[in-house]
Parts: C-alpha cells; structure tokens; sequence
C-alpha cells in the first residue's frame, strides 16, 4: 500500500524543521519529567511533605506534555524520538545524576531547567510562525507560559533556603 502524502500546508522542508525543534522540546520535557520524578521520589527535609507533592503535580503534567508533544511530530509526518539515547543527545537540560541533591539544590535545579525548556520552546517559534503552523504555535505558547509560572513558583520557594 502507497503511503499518503501529508498536506496540510505546510512545505515538507518546514515540516521537518518544525519536527526536528519540537524533538529538542520533547528530549528536554522528559529528561525534566524524570528528574522531577526522581526528586520526588528522593527529597527529604521539614519541606518533605510540600516539595514531594508539588513534584508529583509538575512531573504529572510533563507526561501529559510529553504525549502532546510527540503526537504533533507524529501530525507533522516524523517520527518521535523515544530512547533513553535521542533524548541524552537532543535534551539541553542536564540528568540529576548519580548523588541525590539537597532539597534546596532540587528546588534550584528545577526552576534552571523549567526556564531552559521554555528557551527551548521560544527558539522554536521563528520556523513556526514563518510555515504558519498555529497548532505548533498554540502548543509552544502554553508549554511556555506552564514552564514559566513553574519556574517562578519554584523560584519564590528557593527564596531565602
């Protein structure tokens, strides 16, 4: 059987260069994902109780982000990256590591990272808005706007630790 061709108004060219972004997006979300998850699963501290539930909420909504993510590059006609070794190579923030943090440093490391996968969200947006692909925009403008209000949050309560 033939494989249909995608046309959806967007160039092929676009396409994939559109996919290849929303790939950097997608290793960083779930490199973020596991590392808020291990911090949830390892933090300790009088902040034990506050900290290993929002932990839960933030990695919670990052395995929705990353569904979302990926079923737009599948939309797009690629497809998604999904090994521990595309998302060491494409991801921009960094693995927690072997030695478990300290809950202020967790908090720190985790407001860095909602920061960094936001920039990567925005870098993406010029090839964007150049193929008029508004179901990728909407999709980086809310992934944005969650990352930055996490990092805030997480930035308030380092404040002072």
């Amino acid at each position: 059987m033939d494989e249909m061709k995608i046309d959806i108004g967007i160039g092929a060219e676009d396409r994939k260069a559109i996919a290849e972004g929303l790939s950097r997006l997608l290793a960083d979300t779930y490199t973020l994902y596991l590392k808020t998850h291990n911090f949830h699963w390892n933090v300790e501290g009088p902040m034990f109780n506050t900290l290993h539930l929002m932990f839960e909420q933030q990695y919670t909504e990052l395995a929705t982000a990353v569904d979302l993510i990926a079923e737009r590059i599948r939309a797009l006609g690629f497809p998604a990256p999904g090994s521990y070794s595309a998302f060491s190579r494409l991801a921009s923030v960094k693995e927690a590591g072997d030695v478990v943090p300290e809950a202020p440093e967790m908090i720190r490391q985790l407001a860095r990272d909602q920061e960094q996968v936001a920039k990567t969200a925005r870098e993406i947006f010029p090839v964007v808005e150049k193929a008029g692909d508004e179901p990728t925009a909407d999709l980086l403008t809310q992934r944005m706007q969650i990352h930055e209000k996490t990092a805030w949050m997480l930035r308030a309560m380092a404040k002072g630790l």
